[in-house]
């Protein structure tokens, strides 16, 4: 554990994307890092957007034509650096008759995207007649159908991954990560941060030294901040966002879908997602908890209308959705105007009026989180009056991003798991782990009890369990489940493998009797709270 004698560069807080992104950058460019966060990593807002790497096609109607042209280019480069786990998208937007945005207005849109994308590697837009979208979608509602626009974004499927291989790539240039640790204070002297108190897990107090404190806590920052020796305005004023999870339905697309809602205009998400489809998201001022956030019963029927509406043999009602989520987007503070038109730019605060060397992160995307990473160690640079050199963040490919090919061949080649192991669980190892998943091979290699799959579904092998617990840094079962092997986000949220993941666990983790059980409730309570009643 870190103490006092320990002595870092930076501090940052919150092990979401924004401060997994920034603990990578300063710790390739030779900064001293620690990584904290109250609880499992990119256990925040990370974990609940729509699961894209797009350019925001929307925030064209609001002038932020900077933010676009950010956007598109860092969807390029996280596509190379993050291949395995960045794939492109084909979305297409139906134009109905009546609608608040006509096929002019699309088509105008579609040409800026693409002119602010050039040297893109996805293909351009193009126009579809209503026949020729029909045809290509034959379940898409025909009613007042005049055409779709067709343009190419990118998905990451599981963004809990995107922020762990950013954390491990971290942790391999030397910065140290702390799960489950609260900050309680940050410490100044004569006007400079000079340490943080924080309690970890077992309730025991540690201070550390540092220099810089970056507060990338999300929707959390303003709590974060109040651990501070000075008060200041809230900076964070936050919208609510749900999403839908659901199986395949009569009339379901083949392609991702971007509509317009009728019900209040704004653009919905439907996308083929992990075997399911993903639908969302709401856009609602949030002031309440943010440690419960769950989507509410408004929300769930706003979105099963709209999907219904869009695609009218899907007769979609809550019965048939497998799990919902729900989180706030971590905007800064606006009392007046629509949601919708509150800005996405984040902004790197330097909060002097509080102490040197505090820092603190509004606002950001999923998509520009690397930029915004660059920006912030920049900053720092700055700050601690150090000559760093420049980032290669854009140039570096994240851990599982090696080796994928030779992970696939020897997946392919392996007479161990000849019979064992699916081409479908083969793939589903490349695309969560990339190349990565052949140190899973090699493990199995290695165990005679890992030679064998979670129950009998040839689809999850018993030596990637063994695998995340020795090499990803979980702390309990939920983190396996929901934040490492994304079993939780299988259609029945992996349950059936419950009981034999918690044995694997307490093995490795030498978790007693009581312990497991405990583990195990909590895990139930959480798949638990994303179902919809």
């Amino acid at each position: 554990m870190s103490d006092a004698s320990q002595k870092f560069d930076v501090a940052i807080i919150g092990a979401g994307v924004n401060g997994a992104g920034i603990a990578r950058d300063a710790a390739l460019r030779g900064l001293s890092v620690i990584i904290l966060d109250k609880n499992d990593m990119c256990s925040g807002t990370s974990a609940v957007s729509s699961r894209l790497i797009h350019g925001g096609l929307r925030y064209l109607e609001y002038g932020e034509i900077p933010l676009v042209y950010e956007s598109l280019h860092e969807r390029r480069s996280l596509c190379r650096i993050a291949a395995h786990l960045v794939k492109p998208l084909r979305i297409s937007i139906p134009v109905f008759s009546g609608a608040r945005r006509g096929k002019f207005l699309i088509r105008l849109g579609m040409l800026a995207y693409d002119l602010l994308s050039l040297g893109k590697l996805l293909p351009a837009h193009a126009m579809l007649t209503r026949t020729e979208i029909m045809t290509e979608e034959p379940g898409l509602s025909d009613d007042a159908l005049l055409g779709a626009a067709q343009y190419s974004d990118a998905q990451v499927t599981f963004a809990e991954r995107l922020v762990l291989e950013n954390l491990l790539a971290a942790r391999s240039a030397g910065a140290i990560i702390e799960t489950y640790s609260e900050v309680r204070e940050i410490r100044t002297h004569k006007g400079r941060v000079s340490s943080l108190i924080y309690v970890d897990r077992q309730g025991r107090e540690h201070e550390i030294n540092v220099r810089a404190v970056v507060n990338a806590a999300g929707p959390w920052v303003d709590e974060v901040l109040k651990a501070a020796p000075k008060r200041v305005k809230r900076f964070v004023g936050g919208t609510k966002g749900s999403h839908i999870v659901v199986g395949r339905f009569s009339g379901a697309p083949k392609n991702a879908f971007y509509v317009e809602a009728a019900a209040d205009g704004r653009p919905i998400f439907i996308i083929p997602w992990n075997q399911q489809y993903l639908i969302g998201t709401t856009d609602i001022r949030y002031q309440d908890s943010l440690d419960h956030i769950r989507a509410s019963r408004a929300e769930v029927d706003y979105l099963l209308a709209e999907t219904n509406r869009i695609f009218s043999n899907a007769k979609l009602t809550s019965s048939d959705i497998h799990f919902a989520y729900a989180g706030v987007r971590p905007l800064p503070r606006r009392e007046k105007g629509p949601e919708s038109a509150i800005t996405r730019r984040h902004i790197i605060k330097v909060n002097r009026n509080i102490a040197v060397g505090l820092v603190s992160i509004i606002g950001g995307k999923l998509t520009t989180y690397r930029n915004l990473a660059e920006q912030s160690v920049d900053k720092l640079s700055k700050i601690l009056r150090r000559k760093l050199p420049e980032s290669r963040t854009d140039e570096i490919l994240l851990p599982g991003a090696w080796g994928v090919d030779e992970a696939r061949d020897a997946l392919a080649a392996s007479n161990l798991l000849s019979g064992l192991l699916s081409d479908l669980g083969a793939e589903r190892l490349l695309s969560i782990y990339g190349g990565r998943a052949a140190d899973i091979l090699a493990l199995a290699n290695a165990n005679v009890a890992s030679q064998k799959t979670l129950g009998d579904n040839s689809v999850h092998l018993v030596a990637e369990i063994l695998f995340v617990i020795r090499e990803e840094f979980p702390r309990q079962l939920t983190d396996i489940v929901f934040r490492r092997t994304m079993i939780g986000f299988d259609a029945d949220q992996g349950r059936q493998y419950y009981e034999q993941i918690a044995d694997i666990a307490a093995d490795e983790l030498h978790w007693d009797a009581a312990v497991r059980a405990a583990e195990l409730q909590e895990l139930r309570e959480y798949a638990d709270s994303l179902r919809v009643s």
